[in-house]
């Protein structure tokens, strides 16, 4: 079984089974990557690249090995591609602050939707604001599904970049990517395209070639694994012609008081000692995705997904957020009651949901609401767990009608 390999699942909650169903924020660590870290820190610990002994040498292998790993994991050209940060949000502002500050100018445009975390919204602000851009908006319908209709009057010659999340974490769309990058190349063919696979890399399989993206940035801890570390893909091309996003060591070609020239992509956006046991714990946190299968991991997402749309629709008094016509393994409910007082509800008997507006609040807004109730599932997820959700919602239902 799955979530028996999850050792924290093991636990009750106020002498209740934990019921954990906020994996959209985070996912709970199958025991190979804390063991693998644990094995990491206990007999191979050094830094990488910096020593010309055994550790360092075992250390800087595996990291790099790490590497190539991620490529093969997003179906990227090479390694030289894969970027190590601190997470999905470290990834987007260095692109804002590299590639953007460096090519955009006074009246250019940026393109984000409506759904966008807010990850992928205020760095983008922040360059528009230093840079003078315009930021432009995709609508959404009423279901939570992005007008693409729209995307012929909102692209144009002064499109520098889109920037598109291909699930979204506040209501649980998945955005047709393989239909909205074409309408990019179209009408903006300069552009450049990020997406945000923050809620994406652990629940589908990602190609970035057959996307055909320009950037895309995930985070380990929403696949399995660490906090601390996330991945940057860019095409080889563009990642060659962006300037540093910070300074220090390892990044540099050569120091001198003189000037300074700079290492080649990756290492020249991986300035100071990096994540390592973070990158290590990435490393079998990909390694469990692969043995268990994205295809299994996508069915039982699907699978409960399905019934916990079933069962909570026959709930009196809950309402579902959105109606994509196509959902992640993400729901978000409204009610009569503050999604605060429902999550603490559900607490007392150790079920573990999401409440407030999930950094998404351009989202909220445009459905004229200001929180939600999430439920998010994750591979380990099973529905017994469901069964218990929808339990404790009417108990809220009742303790406040």
């Amino acid at each position: 079984m799955i979530r028996s390999q999850f050792p924290v699942l093991s636990q009750t909650i106020n002498g209740h089974p934990l019921a954990f169903l906020d994996s959209s924020a985070t996912t709970q660590k199958p025991l190979c990557v804390i063991q693998a870290m644990n094995d990491f820190y206990t007999n191979h610990y050094s830094s990488v690249k910096r020593g010309a002994y055994a550790l360092s040498a075992q250390t800087t292998q595996k990291f790099e090995e790490t590497r190539l790993k991620v490529a093969k994991f997003i179906d990227a050209p090479n390694e030289n591609s894969i970027v190590f940060t601190k997470g999905t949000t470290e990834s987007i502002n260095l692109v804002a602050w590299s590639y953007g500050l460096a090519n955009f100018k006074p009246d250019d445009e940026i393109l984000l939707s409506v759904l966008e975390h807010h990850a992928n919204i205020v760095p983008w602000q922040l360059l528009a604001k230093e840079k003078g851009v315009k930021i432009k908006v995709i609508p959404c319908d009423d279901n939570g599904d992005l007008q693409i209709s729209e995307l012929s009057n909102l692209l144009g010659e002064k499109t520098k970049i889109v920037a598109i999340a291909n699930i979204a974490n506040s209501i649980g769309t998945v955005n047709p990517l393989a239909e909205i990058i074409p309408i990019i190349r179209k009408f903006a063919p300069k552009a450049k395209v990020l997406v945000d696979a923050a809620q994406g890399a652990g629940h589908s399989k990602i190609s970035v070639k057959n996307l055909d993206c320009d950037f895309l940035a995930f985070s380990g801890h929403k696949i399995y694994g660490p906090t601390g570390v996330g991945v940057l893909y860019g095409k080889p091309e563009i990642l060659e012609n962006m300037p540093p996003w910070q300074g220090g060591g390892e990044m540099i070609d050569n120091v001198s008081f003189k000037g300074t020239t700079f290492a080649a992509p990756p290492a020249r956006f991986e300035a100071g000692t990096p994540p390592i046991a973070e990158v290590i714990g990435l490393s079998a946190a990909i390694d469990w995705i692969t043995e268990t299968g994205m295809d299994n991991i996508v069915a039982n997402e699907k699978q409960v997904t399905e019934y916990a749309l079933t069962e909570l629709k026959k709930i009196e008094g809950i309402r579902i957020v959105g109606n994509p016509k196509n959902r992640g393994s993400i729901i978000s409910l409204t009610s009569h009651i503050h999604p605060h007082d429902i999550a603490m509800i559900l607490d007392e008997e150790g079920i573990a949901v999401r409440s407030g507006h999930h950094c998404a609040q351009p989202t909220m807004e445009r459905f004229g609401i200001v929180a939600t109730l999430r439920a998010s599932f994750a591979a380990y997820t099973e529905p017994w767990e469901i069964d218990r959700l929808c339990s404790s919602l009417k108990r809220a239902v009742l303790i406040f009608s």
